[in-house]
């Protein structure tokens, strides 16, 4: 018996596919999931003055804030794939004023280059500070602010598989808007069928495959863009420049778990393609196909589309 249910959490459309006996025992393994997403929302929201990141926020510059185990982790994993991107990925993006970058019709110039520049002056990853014997974190600098934008979905996905898994579901799907993980295969014994948004038609698909104990992330311009000049400017922002990037339309990684296929989309879409797939061409079991303003499509090396 096949059980799906959709339920908004995060802010974002979520979807869930589990495989069980009955009804009533899938529909048990779903709230369990649906319970532990909202656990982790409660725990990185920074639209709560009661979460964990809100406290590290108000005490940027002051003091160091000590986390549970979980954050502390999860910051440090975000730490590296800010090494391992070159800051690409940075959760300490949080201080880009939204005023600055506000994605809807009123937005017709660009900012000036050398505001948008003093609007990234914040971000910097490195001036995240972690110490492991005392389990804190500490901003540097005043005005600093993390957010787990870039990763939170994947790492809330990749949570309530592990918490379905757990609990007995041997196949299903999670899928946080695009960021999913699936496990298992369908009832007729043949892996997930998983498709690919276009990013002309958002419910038009270009491509399927077929995943089984895979995830997959799609980041793309056409869910948030603003139109200047004939040129679309993605919701994506350089950290380096404090522009908003353009060229490509989608990215789409593919990997073992959907925190690290979440987390890696937005660097490659920073990184431009041939920076970014070279970069991930270097990275073992992980694939990536990119589209660009024009419609081509790019694969990294270990990917095979049928």
């Amino acid at each position: 018996m096949l059980l799906k249910k959709v339920d908004k959490l995060m802010g974002n459309r979520f979807e869930f596919t589990v495989i069980g006996e009955n009804e009533n025992w899938c529909a048990e393994k779903i709230d369990l999931a649906i319970e532990e997403i909202k656990r982790i929302e409660k725990l990185l929201t920074t639209f709560s003055t009661e979460s964990i990141t809100h406290q590290i926020n108000e005490n940027a510059g002051i003091q160091p804030v000590t986390v549970t185990e979980e954050v502390f982790a999860l910051v440090q994993r975000c730490q590296m794939l800010s090494k391992i991107t070159q800051g690409a990925f940075d959760i300490s993006y949080g201080g880009i004023d939204k005023k600055f970058w506000n994605f809807d019709l009123k937005m017709t110039t660009l900012p000036d280059p050398e505001l948008a520049k003093k609007s990234v002056a914040l971000i910097n990853y490195q001036n995240i500070v972690l110490d492991e014997q005392k389990r804190t974190v500490f901003l540097k600098n005043k005005g600093m602010r993390i957010g787990f934008g870039g990763i939170g979905k994947g790492y809330a996905a990749e949570m309530a598989k592990r918490k379905l898994q757990e609990n007995g579901v041997k196949s299903g799907i999670v899928n946080a808007s695009g960021d999913l993980s699936a496990w298992g295969y369908q009832e007729n014994g043949e892996a997930w069928t998983i498709g690919i948004a276009n990013p002309n038609l958002r419910n038009d698909i270009f491509s399927t495959f077929k995943i089984t104990n895979t995830a997959v992330a799609t980041s793309g311009n056409y869910e948030k863009f603003v139109m200047i000049n004939n040129k679309k400017y993605s919701h994506t922002i350089d950290p380096k420049t404090g522009y908003p990037v353009s060229g490509i339309k989608s990215v789409t990684i593919i990997a073992e778990n959907a925190e690290i296929a979440d987390a890696l989309a937005t660097p490659v879409t920073v990184m431009g393609i041939e920076v970014g797939l070279d970069f991930i061409n270097q990275l073992k079991h992980i694939g990536c196909i990119i589209i660009d303003d024009a419609d081509n499509k790019y694969f990294s090396k270990n990917i095979n589309l049928t």
